[in-house]
């Protein structure tokens, strides 16, 4: 009888995370970083409480243990077992996962020196903060050149410009039109993103699919730094840009008092996908990765039955 109130209880704990975590994310619905923290929070529980409950019980083979993890699935009848100060655990493992947030864009930027070299040519767009810790510390052991693009028409790249240009780095802002006409000088692409999609895709600044695709024509690797909490489960399908992408004010693309305006539709989106094959590697708080390795990673984070979280636990 214990045993089944304390899977009732530990059942009722995931429903409600899952359904805590669905009200967040319908609420903000392309913020897909709410969702990704959620579905990571969800993944803790049910570690803490399947290593709480193999520590009480006997050896456990250690040759098999690979297979267990490709084999085995979450199976409702396991939620029955008593585990003591499990709460305690848990606690302790979400203080961890809040310290690798708050340290990620740190963790990024040591790697700084193992990617960039004396006497390149950096292009990136846009502002982004984990970029700009990168090549700061980069240019504590490095002499190189930056080539930043505005990133119109909300010309995020400014910024950037002027933080580097305070820290004694030889920074060049150009126009979005020039990006491709300087590509054949550049030695790597450095962006930032907003998400990394299930595939390996991204969701990242408007104009990176344009300097992606430059960047292959020269055959200059594109790097891409993300921190783990970025990672989403999901995929872009070519009908769903209004769950992906959102559209600002075109009244930085075309004059509200031109007479054409009343002709034409003009849209002004926030975000660009850039398909995996346009992306060379990934940096994150834990190293680099190839995007096809993001498969690999999302099963290590994420539990596939958080995908959705509207699907209750039954």
């Amino acid at each position: 009888m214990l045993r089944k109130y304390f899977f009732l209880i530990f059942r009722e704990l995931l429903n409600q995370l899952r359904e805590y975590g669905f009200q967040i994310t319908s609420a903000l619905p392309l913020q897909f970083i709410v969702g990704n923290i959620i579905r990571r929070i969800l993944n803790i529980v049910r570690e803490e409480y399947t290593a709480a409950r193999k520590s009480s019980e006997e050896e456990i083979d250690v040759q098999d243990s690979l297979h267990k993890i490709v084999t085995s699935e979450d199976d409702v009848d396991d939620y029955n077992s008593i585990v003591p100060e499990l709460k305690l655990s848990i606690f302790e493992h979400l203080d961890e996962f809040q310290m690798e947030i708050e340290s990620s864009n740190e963790d990024i930027s040591k790697q700084a020196l193992e990617h960039i070299h004396s006497n390149e040519i950096i292009l990136t767009v846009g502002k982004s903060s984990e970029v700009e810790m990168f090549l700061k510390e980069a240019a504590k052991d490095r002499i190189f050149e930056v080539f930043i693009t505005e990133c119109s028409p909300l010309n995020h790249g400014r910024q950037l410009a002027l933080n580097l240009s305070k820290h004694k780095i030889q920074s060049t802002l150009i126009p979005d039109s020039t990006m491709f006409g300087i590509m054949s000088r550049v030695n790597k692409v450095i962006i930032g993103v907003d998400s990394v999609m299930a595939n390996g895709g991204l969701r990242t600044f408007n104009g990176c699919h344009a300097v992606a695709l430059a960047a292959a024509h020269y055959s200059v690797p594109v790097i891409v730094l993300a921190p783990m909490y970025k990672l989403s489960s999901r995929y872009l399908c070519s009908y769903n840009q209004d769950a992906f992408n959102e559209f600002v004010s075109p009244a930085g693309v075309l004059n509200y008092s031109d007479s054409v305006v009343s002709k034409v539709d003009v849209y002004n989106p926030t975000y660009d996908y850039v398909p995996p094959e346009n992306v060379t590697l990934f940096i994150s708080n834990n190293g680099g990765h190839s995007p096809s390795y993001v498969y690999r990673l999302l099963s290590e984070i994420y539990h596939p039955l958080d995908y959705d979280l509207s699907v209750q636990n039954k």
